[in-house]
């Protein structure tokens, strides 16, 4: 019995590792959705289905994209998006980061921190633009605030999970090797949470940039969205188009460099399709 059991496991299959030229070959077939998209785009444009008033064509909204960059009306509302966008995103960071430490580290901090972004969470941060403005009035200020509040609940909500899900196995060596407060956080808390973190910053990157779009809209002078919203009022949808591939492109960017930083981190796990 034994023997067959055996022969039995040895004939079974080991699980091997997906090749990365196979990875890389899937990855480039999910470009072909995108591609087809654009090409049937820019043939809608040209034989006439697809009104330049209605949406203008690829190639003509890239032609407006080099001209706008080449005499230097694009560059100034291009940095002026990018400096409201980055201080919000590090601003929100920041606050959840530190609203998850002490909400997942400390029970009186748990008891007064989550129950209040848990009201946060059902509300859109979109809807507290009225208020925002009454307080904050209608410059950046107000802007970069709730480009802040939405960035933060996805950090915090994801720290603190993964802080509550630290091994207690951890917590109790912690304790047997009698480290302090602060060497327990940066030797146990923050590296268990760094995975939770990650998830978090990746939307929140996603949300920053999506912000953005509607706040920019809303009494500004510069900004991609103030040249989307005059654009709007001439017709022109060809600067409206390269407007949003400004805001793709940005959103994508900071995505990738957040994936990298967290491939980085995070170079000691295994998993899946690693």
């Amino acid at each position: 019995m034994r023997a067959e059991l055996s022969s039995q496991a040895t004939a079974l299959p080991v699980p091997q590792r997906p090749r990365s030229g196979r990875r890389l070959s899937l990855q480039r077939t999910t470009l072909w959705g995108p591609l087809l998209l654009l090409i049937s785009w820019e043939l809608a444009s040209q034989v006439g289905w697809l009104s330049p008033k209605v949406l203008a064509a690829p190639s003509t909204a890239l032609l407006t994209g080099l001209e706008m960059l080449r005499n230097g009306v694009l560059l100034p509302h291009l940095l002026a998006s990018a400096q409201r966008a980055w201080l919000g995103l590090g601003l929100g960071i920041a606050l959840g980061l530190l609203l998850a430490l002490l909400a997942g580290l400390t029970r009186v901090g748990d008891a007064l921190i989550d129950g209040v972004i848990q009201i946060k969470r059902a509300v859109p941060t979109l809807a507290l633009i009225p208020l925002a403005i009454l307080w904050l009035g209608i410059g950046d200020t107000m802007k970069v605030t709730l480009i802040a509040t939405s960035v933060c609940l996805p950090v915090y909500l994801n720290t603190h999970a993964a802080l509550k899900d630290i091994d207690i196995r951890y917590v109790e060596l912690a304790r047997t090797l009698g480290l302090g407060r602060a060497a327990f956080v940066r030797r146990v808390a923050l590296p268990g949470a760094l995975p939770g973190f990650f998830t978090g910053l990746r939307y929140s990157v996603t949300l920053c940039w999506g912000a953005l779009v509607v706040l920019e809209q809303i009494n500004t002078t510069q900004g991609i969205g103030y040249l989307m919203n005059r654009a709007r009022d001439y017709g022109q949808t060809d600067v409206i188009v390269v407007g949003l591939v400004i805001y793709m492109v940005l959103g994508l960017a900071s995505d990738g460099l957040v994936r990298l930083a967290q491939a980085r981190a995070l170079r000691y796990r295994k998993v899946i399709g690693s």
